[in-house]
C-alpha cells in the first residue's frame, strides 16, 4: 500500500515583488533553496549570493508540441559561469537552481543530482531533453549517497509548486476513482483523472493515423510522443508504453484517437457512464 504523502510548508519569496520575477522557494526543515527566474533577468539577478553556489539547475523553454516542454539539466561549482555559458542556447525562457544555505553541497553531490534529474526526466519522458548525454553517476561513499538523496527528494517536492512536472511519473489512482475506457477508431484505451491531469494507463491503444482536420498541436504531440517512445507501432495502431499524463481528458483522448474529441463526453465507465456524467453527479452531491 503506498503511504499518504506527508504535510509539509513551501515559502515563496517575491524579493522584487513581482510574481513574474524571481522567486526564491525554501522548504521548511530543510537547508536547500531555490530560485525560480525568467532568462530575461538573469543579467541583473546572477549577482545574487545562490549564484556564487554549488548547485544543479534545469532550463526550461517552450517545445516544439506546445504540450511538451524542453529542458536542460545541469550543475556548477559555482552555477552562475555555467549559466553564462548557456546564452548560446535559444530554447530557454526560464531558469531553476538549487543550491544549499550552508553550502553543504561540493561538486560530487551536485554531479551526482543532475545524473539522477536527467535519469528521473528520461524515464517520465514528458520533455524534450536538451542534453546531448545521459552523465554516469559519481562514485560518492555510501553516506554522501544518502545525503544526495535526501536533497533530491526535497528538490522533487519544491518541482511541482513551482510548476515543474517533467521529473515526475503519473500519479497513481486514486481510491474509488473510475477506472474509464475510450472505444472508437479500432482502438480502446484505459485512463482515470488525477489531480494532475488525465493519465492514459500502458498498454492502451492509439491510432496509427490521424484525420486531416487533427489540430496542429495535438499532430506534433503525437510526434513527440513517438519520438519520445511513449507511443510505439503495434501492428495497425501505437500501443501506449507506460502510464502518461495529460493535461485534459479530451487532450488524451484527442492523441489517441487522432481526431478531435471531447473526453467529458468519449471517456466513460465500462457501465456506459460517461466523464461528464460522473463530474455532474459529484458536483450535485457536494452541494449543500
Amino acid at each position: 500500500m503506498t503511504p499518504k504523502p506527508r504535510a509539509y510548508s513551501i515559502r515563496i519569496f517575491l524579493p522584487d515583488g513581482s510574481p513574474d520575477g524571481l522567486r526564491i522557494v525554501e522548504k521548511s526543515n530543510w537547508t536547500g533553496a531555490g530560485l525560480v527566474f525568467p532568462r530575461s533577468l538573469f543579467p541583473d539577478a546572477k549577482s545574487r549570493a545562490e549564484f556564487a553556489r554549488t548547485g544543479v539547475y534545469v532550463l526550461i523553454g517552450p517545445g516544439p508540441t506546445g504540450e511538451v516542454p524542453t529542458v536542460y539539466v545541469g550543475e556548477g561549482d559555482p552555477v552562475r559561469p555555467r549559466l553564462e555559458q548557456h546564452g548560446k542556447k535559444d530554447f530557454w525562457t526560464s531558469g531553476v537552481i538549487f543550491t544549499s544555505k550552508d553550502t553543504s553541497l561540493n561538486k560530487a553531490h551536485v554531479h551526482y543530482l543532475e545524473a539522477r534529474l536527467i535519469e528521473l526526466a528520461r524515464d517520465a519522458r514528458r520533455c524534450e531533453l536538451d542534453n546531448g548525454n545521459t552523465p554516469q553517476r559519481p562514485s560518492l561513499s555510501e553516506a554522501d549517497e544518502a545525503e544526495a538523496e535526501a536533497f533530491l527528494s526535497e528538490i522533487l517536492l519544491c518541482f511541482p509548486v513551482i510548476g515543474v512536472s517533467v521529473f515526475e511519473r503519473p500519479p497513481e489512482k486514486a481510491r474509488g476513482a473510475d477506472m474509464l475506457l475510450l472505444q472508437a477508431r479500432g482502438i480502446r484505451a484505459t485512463g482515470y483523472e488525477s489531480p494532475e491531469g488525465f493519465v492514459v494507463t500502458a498498454g492502451s491503444q492509439a491510432a496509427l493515423d490521424e484525420v486531416e482536420s487533427i489540430h496542429k498541436y495535438m499532430s506534433a504531440m503525437r510526434a513527440a510522443l513517438v519520438k519520445n517512445g511513449v507511443f510505439k507501432q503495434d501492428g495497425k495502431m501505437f500501443r501506449v508504453m507506460q502510464d502518461y499524463v495529460f493535461g485534459s481528458p479530451s487532450t488524451a483522448s484527442g492523441v489517441l484517437l487522432g481526431r478531435s474529441s471531447n473526453g467529458r463526453v468519449d471517456w466513460k465507465t465500462a457501465e456506459g457512464r460517461s466523464l461528464k456524467d460522473i463530474q455532474d453527479e459529484q458536483l450535485s452531491a457536494a452541494k449543500p
